[in-house]
């Protein structure tokens, strides 16, 4: 039997089912009965919320935990998008999907990847020779392009003197004129400051370098060590380029006849990968309904197998899919569900997503529920802050609605919800940026607990929230199963409120879209600080 044959034989198995139970309730529901009375529909999602919350198991959620674990044990530790631990998770959300009656679209798009493929080597062959330590002495550029030159250096228009040698004072490689009399074939050492890393690596490899080091500026003492640095994904030198300490660039500027051995051992080029979207059965009487799109991203970072990050809010959501799903001809609203991939590549998946869709499909969505880490083992209950009462900026109008319905359902299990900033670097940004509102949970990153927090909530305080964040021991055993049961039952809780609310929310997205491309920009410029961080975003 065809796994679409047996979504079809299990969806009429559990409607049959739940249409007994409301019968039995005395509530007269019927297959021809659409429209029920305004006391009935209430007491249709009463029967709902108990019979999907009851179902959605955390053991459930960890069976799903476990079938990534596994799938990255045979693919190098990883689920990074664009590789075939990333491409084995897409099977395995389509393969529980379509079994539960779904119709899935993986939406394939282009993306340049830029990942570590192992550890890049420094080396100085003349005069004498001295290897340099990674994450010492130097580091990546994050978009770096890969390669392996060996030449002599050429130091750039440098700032390291007094007056108006002053490292304060640097512009080095910010413009073509810095590069007059360049050596083609030279690797560039160039200073930080004044203009961007990309600008500087770019003016180097017109010039005709092979390679280029970018030292930090020297000011400052914040600016002597290592950065993660990034060219931005826009970069096109086409050469490799390193970051290095103040010191170190100082050092090799005053080295005579210089000659360096760079090695990036880095892949970067644009590949094909998929976003997971997914809806229940279309039943004509929700055809003209809004539509709530549930979303976690299904990527992990190259470091490690992402179990926590974000196999907790995937799993969460596969697990709400597969118990509603076959249930959703009693909603008031329409539901969707989504895994985002590239999002550790900066959200690109769900800006992917959102730039593709029509006017009248954008219409259509009332609102967007985020779960990405519900179950960091040193957690915090938070939930995004969408009337930015307590943190700047609030989220479109509707999000204070959706904050108050994830507050209310943590509060009714007994714990305290706590606000956190709605910045937009989950896969919610690229929704808010078009004024859809959104809202949902997440438990902690890189943050560290207070001692406030470790009172209220348990766990240590001093320690990061997910002690395990983007590294290598974010496995199936980097989790709280309190907060990822919790966090399981609130989503499927505030799901359901919504998916019997009257919708929109606030006025229609649509009327945002209208805008031009020019002043939603830089109103959402405005808003939303889109910070990126060495190689990835930071939750």
């Amino acid at each position: 039997m065809t796994d679409e044959s047996k979504g079809v034989r299990g969806r009429s198995k559990l409607f049959t089912s739940l249409t007994s139970v409301l019968l039995v309730a005395g509530l007269g529901v019927t297959l021809a009965t659409t429209e029920a009375q305004a006391d009935g529909k209430d007491r249709i999602y009463d029967i709902l919320r108990k019979i999907v919350v009851k179902k959605v198991k955390v053991e459930n959620v960890r069976k799903h935990q476990a079938a990534w674990q596994e799938i990255a044990d045979r693919n190098e530790n990883i689920r990074f998008s664009g590789t075939a631990g990333y491409d084995e998770s897409v099977d395995y959300v389509e393969q529980q999907l379509k079994r539960r009656g779904f119709k899935v679209q993986r939406q394939a798009f282009e993306y340049l990847s830029s990942r570590t493929l192992g550890p890049s080597d420094l080396e100085q062959t003349a005069p004498g020779s001295v290897v340099y330590v990674e994450d010492t002495d130097f580091n990546l550029m994050s978009q770096t392009d890969s390669g392996s030159p060996e030449a002599l250096v050429a130091a750039v228009d440098l700032f390291i003197g007094v007056g108006d040698l002053d490292p304060a004072n640097s512009t080095s490689g910010c413009e073509p004129e810095d590069f007059t009399g360049f050596p083609a074939g030279y690797i560039a050492l160039i200073q930080r400051g004044a203009c961007s890393f990309q600008l500087k690596a770019e003016n180097a490899a017109d010039a005709g370098a092979v390679g280029a080091i970018i030292f930090n500026q020297g000011n400052t003492d914040d600016r002597k060590g290592l950065i993660n640095g990034t060219l931005s994904s826009e970069y096109s030198g086409g050469i490799p380029v390193f970051f290095a300490t103040f010191d170190r660039g100082v050092e090799w500027a005053g080295t005579e006849g210089l000659q360096l051995k760079m090695f990036a051992n880095v892949f970067r080029d644009f590949v094909t990968t998929e976003n997971v979207i997914a809806d229940p059965y279309p039943w004509p009487h929700l055809k003209d309904k809004p539509v709530i799109v549930l979303g976690a991203h299904l990527d992990s970072v190259e470091e490690g197998p992402g179990i926590q990050d974000n196999g907790s809010g995937s799993g969460a959501i596969l697990e709400i899919a597969r118990q509603v799903g076959p249930l959703s001809f009693f909603l008031k609203n329409r539901i969707r569900f989504a895994w985002w991939a590239a999002e550790e590549s900066g959200l690109v998946g769900s800006q992917y997503y959102v730039d593709n869709l029509s006017p009248d499909e954008l219409a259509e969505i009332g609102g967007n529920l985020n779960f990405d880490m519900i179950g960091s083992p040193n957690f915090v209950p938070f939930v995004y802050d969408g009337d930015g009462s307590d943190t700047d900026p609030a989220g479109p109008p509707g999000s204070e609605i959706l904050e108050q319905l994830f507050n209310d359902a943590i509060a009714a299990r007994g714990y305290i919800p706590k606000p956190t900033q709605f910045s937009g670097r989950s896969d919610y940004g690229p929704f808010i940026q078009v004024g859809i509102p959104a809202g949902g949970l997440f438990t902690g990153a890189e943050g560290i607990k207070t001692e406030e927090e470790a009172e209220i909530y348990g766990g240590t305080a001093g320690d990061q929230y997910d002690p395990c964040y983007h590294l290598a021991c974010d496995t199936f055993d980097n989790i709280s199963l309190e907060a990822l049961e919790l966090n399981s039952k609130v989503a499927a809780d505030v799901m359901l409120q919504v998916a019997f609310m009257k919708l929109p929310l606030a006025p229609p997205a649509a009327a945002v879209a209208s805008l031009s491309t020019q002043s939603l920009s830089a109103s959402a410029a405005q808003r939303y600080d889109f910070e990126f961080l060495g190689k990835k975003y930071r939750k």
